[in-house]
């Protein structure tokens, strides 16, 4: 095999897996300080309020992290959600 189809194969393979990564939900619940900053709209001081609250206890749903987390609201919520932020496994419910 020639050494640039060799290139172009493992160029598309690294693409397929980095695109996946990102595209995989970041639960709120268990999430790194750096996988939380990879969720569009949170940067250092969101994702440290939220490891911080966090260390209190787990989040049990949307509405709880919107309550303990100073910054978040419906809005963002919903942002971040359909950015890939979840709670145990769930998104920002529709509608809310």
């Amino acid at each position: 095999m020639p050494s640039s189809t060799l290139r172009t194969l493992v160029s598309g393979w690294m693409a397929a897996l980095v695109t996946a990564d990102l595209a995989s939900p970041v639960d709120a619940n268990r999430a790194t300080q750096a996988e939380l900053e990879m969720v569009k709209g949170i940067g250092p001081t969101i994702s440290m309020q939220i490891l911080e609250e966090r260390r209190k206890g787990a989040f049990k749903d949307w509405a709880d992290l919107i309550a303990r987390v100073k910054g978040v609201g419906a809005g963002s919520a919903a942002k971040f959600s359909a950015d890939g932020l979840t709670v145990n496994g769930a998104p920002y419910p529709a509608g809310r």
